[in-house]
């Protein structure tokens, strides 16, 4: 049967051999994430932390560290999910109308059964058994420079102030920070990023004039981790995909004390609100490799904590990909697969690029139907797909989308980076090809842009027969001017140059970047390497495949950073003969780039040696 609580799950996964527990007193600020990190890049176990220095609560780290152990955990309803979906892809809507489609799905009666919320009276929920202070909490720093300890797995529940109830509730997953900048004892940072249901919860409450209750959990059971950061359309309730993913209804309760429904499985509750107070949050080591830097984000005003009997606090660590929620976005995917053509009518594939930090690269593979009687086939019906993929759902926060016509190459898929790349490359006229939005919403993490928030996007089609041959070896490579060094190819067409140092103000076009550009496009190379990335470091970008894509697409803004051979602005649009050129230096208002503490390292490490607490974890 599924998991009811967390420590269900913990006791299936120890007595499978997939958890270990850490008997070593371990402290809480940095130490704990360290190991966290090296045990997920090993392939390890989860990890039951059992002794925290100065905390009475187990930690657990790695739970969803793998797939296959993602695959265990959901094991028994996991199949039903798939069904569920692929049905939908079809055309029912069971997210939003659960009990219509029971006459056309009979032998999913009680998966679709269990999409129903089950009602527990107050003394009989598990959370609400005991209280806590925050101060009583796991005080978990991950990288050198956090503003202070964070919750790093929280499930935030809030309600529609106009439509309250379970049907337009969110369930999100936005971090918590605990401690810092000039909180009170009773205040938290609620960051929630841009394009997220919380957002729009709150706003709605700030328009009412009035503050908005917002329910924070830490564990239960699994589901409801995973529900958490699903990206469910907007109007699909995360506790319904909950129930049918954990083979159960969720279970609830309410508090004559409280206005939101209680999830009476979780280990801990955190009650409270938001209103329209803000202050600063951060900063944070976060997902794309680089900490977010501190700006005002709502705060949560903490008025009740309580938590069931032996609570278990899972936490997770982010850096530069791969972490633990890459697992998380491959699972995802999988699950999600079926709905994309239903969703966005016309694309075939999509793939969110975890090794340039998810959303500042999107790949698409989509049909070109609009002149199929032309006899060369230009972009059309994939710019069209384009926009909607950046109006819709989270791919709208794409920050580079490069999309290509699905015909072109049927045996072609987005998951293959370096193949897709080389295809687009062969093809890309960037007289034609090239379509920019600026300014434009942007990913909160992001830094590359204008501001917060705010950067630009690139549209990047592709149609046709391929137009050139890409180079393998570097040869025909012209002197480069004074300042660029150590060229390097990091694949097939994709030119690496190391620059000077970049230090001009933001958003002041480089002329040294503009003379490259000309001095190559006038060589034999111009063809040969269509893309001509200028970075920091050219040997560590051209190493591999996962270095050339982190740096080029996390330190880079499309309107701020791209140059090329004969550019020129026709009709409003930017055009230019190849090569074309991204600026990925690092520029002063980029965010810094997440390193351990060397010292912390060192211990942690030291721990792992034959015959020590960590050995053979990592």
């Amino acid at each position: 049967m599924a998991y009811s609580s967390l420590a269900r799950c913990v006791k299936d996964l120890e007595e499978t051999g997939q958890l270990v527990r850490i008997d070593q007193e371990l402290d809480p600020v940095l130490e704990i994430a360290a190991v966290q990190r090296r045990v997920f890049a090993a392939k390890g176990p989860a990890l039951l932390f059992t002794r925290v220095r100065g905390c009475r609560f187990p930690m657990l780290a790695n739970l969803f560290g793998s797939r296959e152990r993602l695959a265990f955990i959901f094991r028994h309803d996991l199949a039903a999910v798939k069904e569920l979906f692929a049905a939908a892809a079809q055309g029912g809507r069971f997210f939003a109308h659960p009990l219509q489609a029971l006459g056309r799905l009979s032998r999913l009666f009680w998966p679709l059964l269990h999409m129903l919320p089950r009602n527990l009276p107050p003394q009989s929920a598990p959370v609400l058994k005991e209280s806590c202070e925050a101060s009583d909490l796991p005080q978990l720093v991950s990288w050198p420079g956090d503003g202070g300890p964070f919750i790093t797995l929280p499930i935030v529940y809030s309600e529609d102030p106009l439509a309250p109830g379970f049907a337009h509730a969110n369930l999100g997953m936005y971090r918590i920070q605990m401690r810092g900048q000039d909180y009170a004892e009773d205040e938290m940072g609620l960051h929630y990023q841009i394009h997220r249901g919380l957002g729009v919860h709150h706003a709605q409450a700030l328009a009412c004039g009035r503050a908005l209750p917002v329910h924070i959990y830490v564990g239960g059971p699994p589901a409801l981790t995973l529900a958490a950061i699903m990206p469910l359309p907007e109007g699909v309730s995360e506790l319904r995909f909950a129930g049918l993913l954990g083979g159960q209804g969720v279970a609830v309760t309410r508090l004559a004390s409280a206005q939101l429904p209680v999830l009476a499985e979780a280990d801990f509750c955190l009650m409270g609100h938001i209103g329209p107070v803000s202050k600063p949050e951060g900063p944070f080591g976060d997902h794309l490799g680089y900490y977010s830097k501190a700006h005002p984000f709502p705060v949560f005003y903490v008025e009740r904590i309580t938590h069931r009997p032996n609570a278990i606090w899972p936490f997770t660590t982010v850096g530069r990909p791969p972490q633990e929620d890459t697992v998380f976005g491959d699972f995802i995917h999988e699950l999600t697969a079926p709905l994309l053509p239903r969703v966005f009518p016309g694309v075939a594939e999509v793939h969110a690029v975890d090794a340039a930090g998810v959303h500042p690269l999107l790949l698409a593979l989509g049909y070109e139907r609009y002149t199929p009687y032309e006899a060369r086939r230009k972009p059309r019906e994939l710019l069209t797909e384009a926009l909607h993929l950046l109006g819709t759902s989270q791919t709208a926060l794409a920050k580079y989308l490069l999309i290509a016509a699905h015909e072109d190459a049927p045996a072609l898929s987005c998951r293959d980076v370096a193949g897709f790349l080389r295809h687009m490359l062969e093809r890309s006229d960037f007289a034609r090809d090239l379509h920019f939005l600026t300014p434009a919403n942007t990913d909160t993490l992001d830094y590359t842009g204008q501001a917060l928030h705010e950067g630009s996007k690139l549209i990047w089609t592709c149609a046709g027969d391929a137009r050139r041959r890409l180079a393998t070896e570097l040869s025909g490579l012209p002197d480069l001017p004074q300042g660029f060094s150590k060229p390097a190819l990091a694949m097939s067409g994709v030119l690496i140059v190391q620059g000077p140092k970049h230090t001009l103000p933001q958003a002041e076009p480089d002329p040294a970047l503009s003379g490259l550009a000309d001095r190559l496009g006038a060589s034999a190379l111009a063809e040969t390497c269509p893309l001509v990335v200028v970075v920091d470091d050219s040997a560590f970008t051209a190493a591999n495949l996962a270095n050339f894509l982190w740096v080029t697409f996390t330190r880079s803004d499309p309107a701020q950073d791209t140059y090329g051979f004969r550019a020129r602005t026709i009709a409003k649009q930017w055009q230019c003969s190849a090569p074309l050129l991204i600026d990925a230096r690092q520029k002063a208002w980029h965010a810094p780039e997440l390193v351990e503490d060397p010292e912390v390292a060192r211990r942690v490490e030291s721990l792992a040696a034959p015959g020590g607490p960590l050995a053979g974890l990592f």
